[in-house]
């Protein structure tokens, strides 16, 4: 009987060895690639530690799925060849000669020693120089920048050059599409840059079929494919928004081109957004990073329409334009922004509408509060992004402490991505205050190192305070479970 139970029960251990090696193969396997993926993050983010230490998070959390997660987007990389062509086209078209100006006077500028500083380190990350000579305006109603971009449309002669992120077919993208086919029409050189991702509905619309049929060149950037993730990140964007007519009149800010009612999300709309236009020395800059883009994505040299540079503006103003994006100054933005946090001395307004900041920017954010600093945030009460969100109020009562004044935009979506530094100069730009735009996307930003100019965006500003419901610290008092959640999203916002 006895005899009878063992060999039975031997021929069940027999028969299940072959499943039982399976299995331990996998965990040998398992634990092998958790091993080789932590020790590969170490060396590749042990300088951020904690971006290394939510990444190792992930990788060792979640068997298999962890290291897919990681490969698809732990790593800002374009690709090989993208990333050969881009270090080819950045020495091909980011020249000496190309961020000079034929009038001296363009190079003749006087700025505070904060300023000096700020213009310092924005040219050692990019390359452009500051150049004086800009006549600048800044406008941060959405119908007056589409009203005021389409008569620059409607005025031009010889090029149109447009990059932007998002193209909605809506009654923006359709005054847009009419004002191009009419440039076109007239025999100018119209070409739009629309990133393969965020205007996807846009590529395969027949508003762009329209375009395309009229003349317009329309070129997707940075083209999504799911087997582009083998090679490179398929969530590297375009994120910038710019328009250049005739090499002349220049625009930059955070606008897509879209109504602010934005049918993608209508329930946070409006939009609010903020774009300043250019004439100017500075605007030849707008031009010579659009027709980077435009060979890395199509070929095409342009290099003939940077030759001949804007005329200076009489009375003008200076300006520097900063580009930044994957493979190329990654940490460009990130270090203006400490920057201008650093050189403050009585006041700096920030408004975006994504604030996970890294814990540099924000021990810089802190300081600059507590050194007397007066500090403004302003950002949407209600977020797009409801992670983004709660990994923003996790800071509050550490920024709250700090001294700094935290307001939360209730008129929409607040999109625009603006900074002041003591009523002295102000920034323009198309990045938001996360990792996402330091380090990923391409962006666009101006420096206006000018106190009238300054003052202009310190008032559109202050009509964002004023739509906005301050954070008092009293009554900051979060739930147990609001703490939770806001700590949570927090633990991942070194991946946001």
């Amino acid at each position: 009987m006895l005899g009878g139970t063992l060999t039975a029960q031997t021929s069940s251990v027999l028969e299940w060895f072959p499943a039982g090696r399976w299995a331990v193969a996998v965990v040998a396997i398992d634990i092998t690639l958790r091993t080789l993926f932590a020790c590969l993050v170490v060396v590749r983010k042990g300088s951020r530690p904690s971006v290394a230490m939510a990444w190792l998070l992930v990788v060792i959390a979640f068997p298999f799925v962890g290291i897919l997660i990681y490969l698809l987007l732990g790593e800002s990389r374009l690709g090989s060849r993208r990333r050969r062509i881009h270090a080819q086209v950045i020495e091909e078209m980011d020249r000496a000669e190309f961020h000079r100006h034929e009038d001296p006077r363009a190079h003749h500028l006087s700025l505070g020693p904060g300023e000096a500083q700020v213009e310092r380190l924005a040219r050692l990350v990019s390359r452009s120089p500051v150049l004086s000579g800009n006549s600048v305006d800044v406008v941060g109603h959405p119908d007056k920048t589409v009203e005021a971009m389409l008569a620059d449309i409607d005025r031009a002669q010889s090029t149109v050059h447009l990059t932007t992120y998002i193209w909605l077919d809506d009654r923006v993208g359709s005054a847009f599409e009419s004002a191009l086919l009419a440039a076109a029409q007239r025999g100018v050189c119209c070409r739009v840059l629309a990133d393969g991702h965020g205007s996807s509905g846009f590529l395969a619309s027949d508003s762009c079929r329209r375009l395309r049929a009229g003349g317009v060149k329309v070129v997707a950037a940075l083209p999504t494919a799911v087997l582009r993730a083998l090679v490179h990140r398929i969530d590297i964007r375009n994120h910038r928004k710019l328009l250049i007519v005739d090499g002349l009149i220049g625009w930059i800010g955070s606008m897509n081109i879209a109504a602010p009612e934005f049918a993608l999300q209508p329930r946070f709309a409006p939009w609010v957004d903020c774009m300043m236009r250019m004439h100017g020395p500075a605007t030849r800059e707008l031009q010579l990073i659009f027709a980077e883009d435009w060979l890395l994505d199509t070929g095409e040299n342009l290099e003939s329409l940077l030759r001949a540079p804007p005329p200076f503006q009489e009375q003008g103003i200076p300006v520097q334009v900063m580009a930044s994006g994957p493979n190329f100054n990654n940490d460009a933005v990130r270090s203006l922004l400490i920057a201008t946090l650093q050189v403050a001395r009585r006041e700096i307004v920030m408004t975006t509408p994504y604030f996970v900041p890294d814990p540099e920017m924000f021990g810089s954010l802190c300081v600059a509060a507590r050194r007397g600093v007066v500090t403004h945030l302003v950002i949407p009460r209600r977020n797009n992004s409801r992670l983004v969100a709660c990994a923003s109020r996790a800071r509050y009562r550490a920024m709250l402490d700090a001294g700094m004044r935290i307001h939360e935009f209730t008129g929409g979506l607040l999109h625009a991505k603006t900074i002041t530094v003591d009523g002295s100069f102000a920034v323009i730009t198309s990045s938001n205050l996360d990792r996402r735009s330091f380090e990923i996307n391409f962006e666009a930003s101006a420096i206006v190192y000018d106190a009238r100019f300054a003052a202009k965006v310190r008032d559109i500003q202050q009509s964002y305070v004023d739509r906005s419901a301050e954070v008092v610290s009293a009554e900051w008092m979060p739930t147990l479970r609001q703490r939770l959640v806001n700590n949570a999203a927090a633990l991942l916002s070194p991946l946001l």
